[in-house]
């Protein structure tokens, strides 16, 4: 066999070998460049690039990975009604008289105290404000379906002792439940972040339950 039969027959598998690395290589390019940027959603971590599962071990109270904007909204909003919960709680100590109301009361700070403090780790995570822009929207003036309480009401409460307090107290409990659930589930349904999601629905169960126990506690006052 002469030189020239020995190179026509190396020919083809070098070409069939660039081949190959070309197409390696243009396989490479396009997963370096493919993105999966959701509109509305962002990532959690120190910068724009962390991984979506780079929180995946971290703890409830400061999780990275993605968050969208109701994310943010439901733990801007829900920190300040939450702090109204705890409010209205530390009242029934020397007013309260009955037992189940003091009970729930002592039940509400135990949750509701350590939440605030996670949703507060989320936004420091996330680079939020803890307040919303419209923190003021929030300021004890009532508003519609977000069961917050007024400043009259608050004044209201503080004023009564025994029985009138456990029955203002269930009633405006309830109605400050169900603003929590309200918002709760709105972020059960927008949210993006797992443990924003989780927490939500923590609070959708707990919540309900201690609203069928206020109803109860009303029915037998």
């Amino acid at each position: 066999m002469n030189a020239f039969t020995r190179a026509l027959r190396r020919t083809p598998a070098r070409r069939t070998a660039a081949a190959s690395a070309l197409a390696a290589a243009a396989l490479l390019l396009s997963a370096c460049g493919s993105g999966d940027d959701t509109s509305g959603t962002h990532h959690g971590g120190t910068g724009p690039s962390a991984s979506a599962d780079a929180g995946s071990g971290a703890p409830s109270s400061a999780p990275a990975g993605e968050f969208n904007d109701a994310d943010v909204m439901f733990a801007q909003m829900m920190i300040p009604h939450h702090e109204q919960a705890l409010e209205m709680s530390r009242l029934a100590d020397g007013r309260a008289s009955d037992a189940g109301i003091k009970d729930l009361a002592r039940k509400i700070e135990q949750a509701q105290g350590p939440e605030i403090k996670t949703m507060k780790g989320w936004l420091t995570a996330w680079n939020k404000p803890t307040a919303a822009p419209s923190a003021s929207g929030m300021d004890h003036g009532g508003h519609d379906g977000d069961g917050m309480m007024s400043a009259a009401d608050m004044s209201g409460l503080k004023a009564m002792r025994g029985e009138e307090f456990d029955k203002a107290f269930a009633r405006m409990m309830i109605d400050h439940h169900k603003g929590a659930i309200t918002m709760a589930e709105d972020e059960r349904r927008d949210g993006h972040n797992a443990d924003a999601r989780k927490t939500a629905a923590a609070i959708v169960k707990s919540q309900s339950a201690e609203v069928e126990q206020l109803q109860g506690i009303l029915d037998r006052l």
